[in-house]
């Protein structure tokens, strides 16, 4: 199959799925061409199979903004003249799924298929702007097939948009045997040279994602165990957490590491991941931690459930409850043998349910349904 995948760049879950989406892919044999306006981090170096596609976005005074939604839509009509496309696969309803369907129109080419991938920011983004909701909602029912990454965001979508259309649930996924590859990569006494517990974080550090809830669960913590904190991430947030951190008397023990390409090296010195998240479609940071073995303490919100078990791979408890956090992160912390039953646990159920492995030969799958119909 030739298969054009739309995407963001950037370091959130759905540009790092759709990265290992096309290399999965294309490792299986089929031609894989990103569409975006940079290239991904994770598609840096050169993969056989796999073109890059840099869209160009044109100022002229008279746009106060540049029209990246037609930019893109007639740089997908240059890739299908050129390569004979089967699919374009949408990373996100908006822009990226009216994109394609415009293109689609422009081509007039009714094999052309359109997959488009929910992942959580179309919905929300119609509760913070409703001038959206059509658009959305058109692009959705517009779309060949569509999937979701939990079920809880296709329960949500039917609702939100009251959608008829079939949306098939394919869970986010992750290669589990790079935390094994990249735990002699970790140098945990460049972080706890006193051999303190180690709390980690990682997000776009936006305020729905609670980072004060971080530091201030840490700081329960640190006032009862020798503990350091990994902050990963950048964000509008960041220099609230900063000064929250400074106020709080805990520089000495919190880590600002900026983006990482890939976070499995510092997952990898990880005793314990934190995400007191306020949504959460699905949680593919806390998948990457168990992938690592690492149990996870956070909201039971949104998707989150779906990828950690409550009491079994980490401790889910509602949004804002600091105290009872911090409780059951020391539990993990300072009992050995539930630390070690999480940690297998967590491990396992990265394997079994969500390795790359499982998950890619379904989207393969749903592919040749969506072009056989």
């Amino acid at each position: 199959m030739k298969v054009a995948i739309v995407c963001y760049p950037t370091h959130g879950g759905s540009g790092v799925v759709a990265s290992e989406l096309a290399l999965g892919l294309a490792e299986r044999g089929h031609e894989i061409h990103i569409v975006s306006y940079a290239t991904p981090f994770r598609l840096r170096s050169f993969s056989q199979n796999v073109f890059i596609h840099e869209v160009e976005v044109a100022s002229y005074p008279l746009f106060k903004y540049p029209p990246y939604a037609l930019a893109l839509s007639a740089k997908l009509a240059d890739i299908d003249d050129e390569y004979n496309l089967d699919i374009i696969h949408a990373h996100y309803a908006v822009p990226h799924a009216a994109s394609a369907f415009l293109a689609k129109n422009i081509l007039r080419k009714e094999k052309l298929k359109i997959v488009t991938t929910l992942h959580g920011t179309d919905i929300t983004l119609v509760g913070a702007d409703k001038s959206f909701y059509r658009v959305i909602k058109f692009s959705i029912e517009e779309s060949d097939g569509v999937t979701a990454v939990s079920n809880f965001l296709k329960k949500r979508t039917v609702k939100e948009f009251n959608i008829d259309k079939d949306i098939r649930v394919i869970y986010n996924f992750i290669d589990t045997n790079r935390c094994s590859d990249s735990f002699k990569d970790c140098n945990k006494e460049k972080y706890a040279p006193h051999g303190e517990k180690i709390l980690m974080h990682a997000s776009n550090f936006r305020p729905v994602k609670r980072v004060g809830d971080v530091v201030r669960i840490f700081a329960k913590v640190q006032e009862k165990i020798p503990a350091k904190l990994l902050l990963v991430g950048e964000g509008p947030e960041r220099l609230f957490v900063q000064q929250l951190v400074k106020e709080m008397n805990l520089t000495d023990h919190v880590w600002f590491l900026g983006h990482q390409d890939y976070i499995e090296h510092v997952l990898s010195c990880s005793d314990l991941f934190l995400l007191p998240t306020e949504q959460e479609s699905f949680g593919l940071v806390a998948l990457e931690a168990h992938a690592c073995g690492v149990p996870v303490v956070g909201a039971a919100t949104g998707g989150l459930p779906e990828v950690v078990k409550d009491g079994v791979t980490g401790f889910l408890l509602p949004v804002g409850e600091i105290a009872l956090m911090a409780q059951k992160a020391l539990a993990l912390l300072t009992d050995d043998a539930l630390n070690k039953t999480f940690r297998r646990n967590a491990k396992e159920r990265a394997v079994k349910c969500f390795d790359q492995k499982l998950i890619i030969p379904q989207y393969e799958a749903y592919y040749m349904e969506i072009l056989n119909r």
